[in-house]
């Protein structure tokens, strides 16, 4: 397998003549191009250089045989890099954007922001709506990229990135149920308490209820809920024990108007991920925007 890095040390000494100016212009160290030289040569079967008094001289079976064709190709590497951050620079289109309202709020809306700062040509479309929703507009084409609650089915015709953001489910109260903070409770237990969920047909429903299949337990809401401000909310209030990603309750659990329900076991985790159209072109502004996001996260 071809190693560039081993091929720009190479270029470098024969074009300053010297170890020790190319390790200051690669910023290395002089044993490391030493290293790098070595290397190569043992690669290619052949010495590069010839070591002199005035420097490092290429060799005229192996250094200048190879020297042309290294500067052509690294030179074209060059163009194409140069090419691309011009493009990124001005990059124009439009993007749409796929989430629930949650997802937008605490995930991706400072991201959006930025990415507008450093690409105001382009222009960004924001979809809200729920994950079984937000999965069919990717598929019927009224939005480019979406990002969903995981876990969904496998789809042959969507691509998955996962893990872009990692949810941790806990149960939430307020004063009302101030005798369960402090104590680890059993699950079981909180059959007793009036349980407010998100509706059944959200995947942080189906997930959770997978969870209490598989440990054997059954919990039912007393009141289900479609987003998770109003579920704070509720509970907040008094209504009830509810069941949310820390991630969405950091704040109300910080300023303490609700605390967390330890309980035994503790949910499993789960996480958001970013959805594509599988084998579908790529516009330069959704490609600015997804390599913008895979570098930032």
């Amino acid at each position: 397998m071809v190693n560039l890095e081993l091929y720009r040390v190479f270029y470098t000494v024969a074009r300053c003549g010297s170890l020790t100016r190319a390790a200051e212009e690669l910023y290395i160290s002089q044993p490391a191009v030493s290293q790098s030289i070595k290397q190569l040569e043992t690669q290619l079967g052949v010495s590069l250089f010839n070591r002199t008094r005035r420097g490092m001289e290429l060799s005229a079976q192996g250094g200048k045989v190879i020297f042309a064709e290294v500067e052509r190709a690294l030179g074209l590497l060059n163009e194409a890099e140069n090419r691309l951050a011009e493009m990124s620079a001005s990059a124009t289109g439009t993007i749409r954007i796929g989430a629930s309202d949650t997802i937008f709020e605490y995930f991706l809306a400072d991201k959006i922001v930025d990415f507008h700062e450093r690409f105001p040509a382009v222009k960004i479309e924001l979809m809200a709506d729920f994950t079984p929703d937000t999965i069919e507009k990717l598929k019927a084409n009224r939005c480019d990229v979406a990002f969903v609650n995981l876990p969904i089915e496998v789809d042959p015709e969507l691509e998955l990135e996962g893990n872009c953001m990692r949810l941790n489910d806990v149960f939430i109260a307020g004063e009302k149920f101030s005798e369960l903070q402090g104590e680890t409770v059993s699950l079981a237990k909180l059959k007793k308490y009036p349980l407010i969920m998100m509706d059944k047909n959200t995947v942080a429903r189906r997930s959770f209820d997978a969870f209490l299949s598989r440990v054997g337990v059954e919990l039912s809401p007393s009141i289900e809920v479609g987003s998770w401000d109003l579920m704070k909310r509720l509970v907040e209030k008094g209504m009830g024990v509810g069941v949310i990603p820390r991630e969405y309750a950091t704040a109300k659990l910080e300023e303490g108007s609700l605390f967390e329900v330890e309980t035994d076991p503790v949910l499993p985790a789960r996480s958001v991920g970013m959805l594509l159209p599988k084998n579908q072109p790529v516009s330069f502004a959704l490609h600015s925007f997804i390599e913008y996001f895979r570098k930032e996260n």
